[in-house]
């Protein structure tokens, strides 16, 4: 692939949640697109393993950290191990996160803790951890958000408002750590990733663009921020085929 179109050669970058799903989906374009990627995984031991081996196919330098988001010390250590890894850090996403659907009514304090914990905590700490190399390297962070973060989900309370405060942080991130880092959220719709089930379609019906997400949307929209200007800081970008609307 010529030069141009690996708008990341040489850059160094971390996937957080990386070895499935949407992030595995940013991973490979940012590897694609020529940066050296990290991923970071809990139990996902046989799908970090897969995607690795996907990585190597297409960059440099790859390679799978095993860190727990909810314990501040793992974080470090992974956030560390991948600086070590690929000789640096241009790029943070934050991707992990969990999902949860529950009657407000009914969420216990611990569903409730949890969900703050990977989704609001998590791409704190790692964020935090990742400051200084970032910083070194006048880098970037991209948090994955939600549109549920921007509407309100009656069933989806802790989700929505673990989000919401995701992408606060996001903000505040962008105002406390220029002009070194800039730092922008994207937020995702309905993403499907080929599962079969008739509610979706539902949603697509809703969608002025008729049609519901892919990885590969959410994957252009941190590819925009990773390649766009460092002048672009603060950003939130929906990537909903206009759903919010």
């Amino acid at each position: 692939m010529a030069r141009s179109l690996r708008p990341l050669e040489g850059s160094r970058a971390l996937v957080t949640g990386g070895a499935k799903r949407i992030g595995r989906a940013l991973a490979l374009a940012l590897a694609e697109a020529g940066a050296q990627v990290a991923i970071t995984y809990r139990e996902s031991e046989v799908e970090a393993a897969r995607t690795l081996a996907e990585l190597q196919e297409r960059t440099s330098g790859a390679l799978a950290v095993r860190c727990e988001l909810r314990d501040p010390s793992s974080v470090i250590q992974g956030v560390e191990q991948a600086v070590h890894g690929l000789g640096g850090l241009d790029l943070l996403v934050n991707n992990a996160g969990v999902f949860a659907s529950v009657p407000l009514e009914r969420i216990s304090v611990a569903e409730w803790d949890q969900m703050y914990e990977v989704n609001t905590r998590g791409p704190f700490l790692a964020a935090k951890a990742a400051h200084p190399y970032l910083k070194a390297a006048h880098g970037r962070i991209v948090n994955i958000g939600s549109l549920g973060g921007m509407h309100p989900w009656a069933t989806h309370g802790h989700y929505c408002t673990s989000k919401a405060a995701l992408h606060m942080l996001s903000h505040t991130m962008a105002k406390a750590w220029a002009p070194e880092i800039s730092v922008n959220c994207v937020a995702p719709g309905m993403i499907v990733m080929g599962e079969l089930n008739p509610a979706y379609e539902q949603f697509a019906l809703k969608t002025p663009m008729q049609r519901n997400g892919t990885a590969q949307d959410v994957a252009q929209a941190v590819l925009f921020f990773a390649t766009g200007p460092h002048f672009i800081t603060g950003q939130m970008l929906a990537v909903d085929g206009g759903l919010g609307l």
